[in-house]
């Protein structure tokens, strides 16, 4: 089942994903290549895709989740995006949203000085956060990570972060898109104003711990809501979840048909696939709580 994606602008966009993916028109900050949020389904057909893909097909490792677990993204950050903080499960569901938002990071490809924000480098204290926020010295207390191609990052819901400008990344996160930004350079929007800032929101849920890089077996990220790994040639057939193909980089065939870079697929839970040719895949299922 092939996805069309949802195309969003944001002031940092770039040109990338309609010039080397044909993905949108002009500038494109997100491409989004599979979401099931309401107003901004990804379709098929012409259907929205919790129409064309209904709760049946998400699989037995989805029967704890109320929404479809996971959005998937490709972003093209040809300027810094805001530092920024997500919202955890426990923040979520007190205060209305549908769950919190943990993510991780596919670098599909980066700039010879492209870099992330990823969590604090040491320890601090609300009232030391604060402090730097207000006098715009926060990045001075954050892990400033060089980036290149093939590496993955995960992000707990709680973390401080930023994508840096000359990174093309595939984001794969909760199915939420709540975001609380704590800086953004001083940029002004589209509109000529300043960029909402949401400190109170981010300062309720950030973790002021020094970042932890975790390890992970077997596969690039997993937490209750997504487990993702990169495929090149792959042959599956998963019985408990659904499997979601987002092709990075070449071209071959699924099932036989053509399939290329900048396309996204879904599969139901149960249904066999064989992936071949000359071309790299990110694999996202949901392996339950």
């Amino acid at each position: 089942m092939k996805l069309k994606p949802i195309v969003k602008d944001y002031i940092w966009g770039g040109d990338r994903l309609p010039r080397e993916f044909g993905i949108g028109k002009g500038r494109v900050a997100e491409a989004w290549m599979c979401s099931f949020i309401k107003g901004d389904e990804s379709s098929v057909g012409g259907l929205p895709v919790s129409k064309a893909f209904p709760r049946e097909n998400w699989g037995s490792a989805c029967r704890a989740f109320k929404e479809f677990p996971v959005l998937i993204k490709l972003i093209d950050a040809h300027d810094n995006l805001s530092v920024q903080v997500h919202p955890t499960n426990e923040y979520a569901a007190c205060h209305g949203l549908s769950c919190g938002k943990t993510e991780m990071w596919y670098v599909v490809d980066a700039a010879k000085d492209a870099y992330i924000y990823l969590g604090f480098k040491r320890a601090v204290t609300e009232k030391e956060c604060r402090e730097a926020i207000a006098t715009g010295k926060l990045t001075e207390l954050l892990r400033k990570v060089p980036v290149k191609k093939g590496e993955s990052y995960f992000v707990p819901a709680g973390t401080v972060h930023a994508i840096g400008k000359g990174c093309l990344m595939a984001e794969v996160q909760q199915s939420d898109d709540c975001t609380f930004r704590v800086f953004d350079y001083n940029r002004q929007g589209d509109d000529g104003k300043p960029r909402e800032l949401h400190i109170e929101q981010a300062l309720a849920v950030l973790n002021f711990s020094e970042y932890a890089s975790p390890v992970f077996t077997g596969c690039l990220a997993a937490c209750p809501a997504f487990t993702v790994q990169a495929v090149e040639e792959d042959e599956d057939e998963n019985p408990f979840s659904y499997t979601s193909l987002l092709i990075v980089d070449g071209e071959g065939t699924l099932n036989g048909e053509r399939v290329k870079k900048g396309e996204s697929f879904l599969l139901a839970a149960g249904e066999p696939y064989e992936l071949k040719g000359n071309l790299r895949a990110i694999k996202t299922t949901t392996m339950g709580r």
